[in-house]
């Protein structure tokens, strides 16, 4: 049963296909380049430790990279044929919820500092446009990933942290306006609803799988 939006046959075509998932890999490692240069550009005051608590979208592509990497032993097989294990369970996990919770909270951080974006067709159009795409991907993962109630209970842990790590401690991706109480709000819906999907979309592992 299909779980995912997203069609089979496109999952198909992305996923099985050599040089389309070379493509999809190429894409995802130039975008997390840009992403680290437009932190790097930022140079906030951030210790370079705590970058993988701050680098929110970047960190996002890295673990969707890492996710598709699973499927290179597997090409020109059916995606039914990817092997299936709780490491990697929590490792699709991740990928699914930092992809579409960084994807729409980008949307609701610009969307909340519009008059700081807009009228500029890339600083907003195209930032949003692009990271929609983390949740367009993130529908793929549903075709090969599996989940469990620990991935999803860990995963849920790991996204309200980072909240509480961002707003608490000034550790958000950098914005060009102080968010006030509605974007924490709002990040913190964001983290629940994109469990929430990963729950409802991912297929459970076999209890018998390794």
């Amino acid at each position: 049963m299909e779980r995912s939006p997203v069609p089979r046959r496109w999952a198909d075509l992305y996923l099985t296909q050599g040089p389309n998932l070379v493509a999809l890999l190429l894409v995802d490692a130039v975008a997390l380049l840009v992403g680290v240069r437009f932190y790097v550009d930022e140079m906030v005051d951030v210790s370079t430790w705590l970058w993988p608590l701050f680098a929110d979208s970047p960190i996002a592509l890295f673990l969707a990279i890492l996710s598709l990497m699973v499927l290179v032993p597997a090409l020109g097989t059916d995606l039914d044929a990817v092997p299936q294990n709780r490491v990697l369970a929590y490792l699709h996990t991740l990928a699914f919820v930092w992809l579409v919770k960084m994807g729409l909270w980008t949307a609701l951080a610009l969307g909340l500092g519009f008059d700081r974006y807009y009228p500029a067709p890339w600083d907003f159009f195209g930032i949003i446009v692009t990271h929609l795409a983390f949740v367009g991907q993130a529908l793929l993962v549903p075709y090969y990933g599996r989940t469990t109630r620990g991935a999803l209970g860990f995963a849920l842990v790991l996204a309200l942290l980072n909240d509480v790590l961002d707003y608490g401690f000034g550790l958000h991706p950098p914005l060009r306006y102080e968010p006030d109480l509605l974007l924490p709000a709002g990040t913190v819906v964001l983290s629940v609803l994109a469990v929430v999907a990963a729950a409802r979309l991912l297929p459970r592992l076999d209890e018998r799988a390794g």
